[in-house]
């Protein structure tokens, strides 16, 4: 699973998750991005490639996939299909909360 190895990439520095939209063409070009400028170009760009590859490995599967969600513990990825390119929007969780009530056991 491509996307699951996409924050696995061992980075130097500490870094914040993206946030914002990513629009891109069928060929994964950025055409437009709403994610901060002093996030890696690159990393987005292996976004677009997963997401991409995901819709084509579905239509030659012949399933109707137009959107799908993708929740990791800190980030959520939202992809929407458009003409073969794609529109997807980066989510960053929020910060832990904590409930005063105890957790139920089932």
């Amino acid at each position: 699973m491509g996307l699951l190895n996409l924050f696995a990439k061992s980075r130097p520095a500490l870094q914040r998750l993206p946030a914002g939209s990513v629009t891109v063409d069928r060929e994964g070009q950025i055409v437009t991005s709403t994610v901060s400028s002093t996030y890696p170009v690159d990393v987005l760009e292996d976004i677009a490639e997963e997401v991409l590859r995901l819709f084509r490995e579905a239509r030659e599967a012949h399933l109707p996939l137009t959107e799908f969600r993708i929740h990791f513990a800190s980030l959520q990825i939202t992809a929407r299909e458009a003409r073969g390119g794609a529109i997807i929007f980066l989510t960053p969780s929020g910060s832990v909360t904590t409930s005063s009530q105890p957790h139920r056991q089932l």
